[in-house]
């Protein structure tokens, strides 16, 4: 990639992409509806492709008789990156070599094999989807890291319903053998501080259960904002789905139908890196305006507008979206946040917050450690590379005091597969001029326009 510099004015526009979490929770529910809705302003990313491959039931075509050849560029090469330009474009070019790629076999001629890739939240719903698609079989898969996520939480609350779905390798983790069958189940309870994926894509399933769902949270819930996210959609689609008291959700049988067409929101999760991008600018007049965002958003990272005015970034609501501006952080600023209910703006804010000198405590990080990498550890490896030394407490905390050394004289941020991790660090840029992002491809699992929309606050 070639290194970051912005112009020292930043002014301009920016569209953003439809929610990825709301696009994946809606293909779920109508695949289920009695006649499919038509769905409008679908997120267009890698998550989103791989919940489709699963609502279509898509396999990978049988093994060819011989290993398919592919062209492999040599270290140093040109890296290709559709729609994202001479960004990524590098000086030395060099003729690629040839690499033999032996062929995965599919098990059976029966045998729907969905290759699921690096999407966490369709790993998970595609699960629940597929268990319910009475007389298929599918073998569900992912990368190397995704089959080292953990799954068994679900896989034993499906199976409490009646699912039949066995592991192909180790147990509590994916590749997973699915027959889809009828539920007949009614009850699941389970741990409150669990992925709230867990617990959505149960809640999903709840209306064509013959006799509805009833789940039950022990504990202090994490994440509740994406759990009524769900609510919300399944709504949406006609479902009569209610909290009991502070730890029970009840969801009625009568299955899903929408006549009308669904406008899927604007992402806030992809506006984060706007706000930090403004923050960390130098232009004392700095303008944004995101466009398609809603002050009244179901989006639980809607909460980022709050956030961000502590770290000098007001927003103001308009008929197109929000206008974003500077204003004065006041002096003695200290961030403590529990994120529990927001974890994909962690990253976000750390590294904010590094670059602009203030403090923090973050609290809630836990389900961090395994996204697509651990997290945690991932921003303190990188954020040591600008000086800052941050400590970790007790598997879900990060503090910094406010200190930070000299950065390293020559470096580049690592990106881990994490497109979070690429979107994040790329407005550091700001403050170190000529930053250069690795692997920057990454972002295409949430986000594959976030280059081009940078590209004109770029010198």
């Amino acid at each position: 990639m070639k290194p970051l510099a912005f112009k020292p004015e930043l002014r301009g526009h920016v569209d953003l992409p439809a929610s990825k979490s709301i696009s994946n929770r809606v293909l779920f529910v109508n695949a289920l509806a009695d006649t499919p809705c038509k769905i409008e302003h679908l997120a267009e990313c890698d998550d989103t492709a791989a919940m489709l491959r699963a609502v279509k039931g898509e396999t990978a075509d049988p093994a060819p008789a011989e290993p398919v050849r592919k062209r492999k560029p040599r270290s140093g090469g040109v890296l290709a990156a559709a729609g994202m330009g001479d960004l990524f474009a590098q000086e030395e070019i060099e003729e690629p070599e040839e690499e033999i790629v032996p062929q995965i076999p599919i098990p059976s001629n029966s045998d729907i094999r969905i290759d699921i890739g690096a999407a966490g939240t369709a790993m998970r719903f595609a699960t629940a989807l597929l268990s319910v698609r009475e007389g298929k079989r599918y073998i569900l898969c992912g990368t190397e890291r995704m089959h080292r996520r953990p799954i068994g939480v679900l896989v034993d609350a499906l199976r409490s319903l009646g699912a039949d779905i066995a592991y192909e390798g180790a147990n509590g983790f994916p590749p997973l053998v699915i027959n889809g069958r009828r539920l007949t189940g009614t009850t699941v309870e389970l741990s409150a501080d669990v992925s709230s994926q867990y617990i959505s894509a149960l809640l999903m399933l709840g209306p064509v259960l013959p006799q509805g769902l009833q789940l039950r949270l022990r504990g202090d819930i994490i994440s509740r904002p994406y759990i009524d996210l769900t609510l919300h959609v399944m709504k949406q689609f006609g479902a009569r789905a209610m909290w009991i008291g502070d730890s029970t959700i009840y969801v009625h049988t009568g299955g899903y139908r929408r006549a009308e067409p669904l406008h899927v929101e604007t992402d806030w999760s992809a506006a984060s890196y706007w706000y930090e991008l403004l923050a960390l600018s130098d232009d004392p007049d700095a303008c944004l305006e995101l466009l398609g965002l809603q002050a009244d958003s179901v989006q639980g990272d809607s909460r980022v507008s709050n956030f961000f005015n502590m770290l000098g970034v007001r927003t103001e609501f308009t008929s197109t979206g929000a206008k974003l501006t500077k204003q004065p952080i006041k002096n003695g600023t200290f961030l403590q946040l529990d994120l529990s209910e927001q974890p994909d703006l962690a990253q976000t804010l750390v590294v904010t917050c590094a670059m602009l000198g203030v403090p923090f405590h973050f609290t809630g990080l836990q389900t961090l450690r395994i996204k697509e990498t651990d997290r945690l550890a991932a921003l303190q490896t990188e954020l040591r590379k600008l000086g800052v030394t941050m400590q970790g407490r007790l598997d879900n905390e990060l503090l910094w005091d406010g200190h930070a050394g000299e950065p390293m004289p020559v470096f580049s941020i690592d990106t881990y597969d994490d497109h979070r991790m690429a979107m994040a660090f790329a407005p550091c840029a700001m403050k170190h001029p000529g930053l250069v992002i690795n692997n920057p491809e990454v972002v295409s699992k949430s986000y594959p326009g976030y280059w081009d929309a940078m590209r004109p606050f770029l010198r």
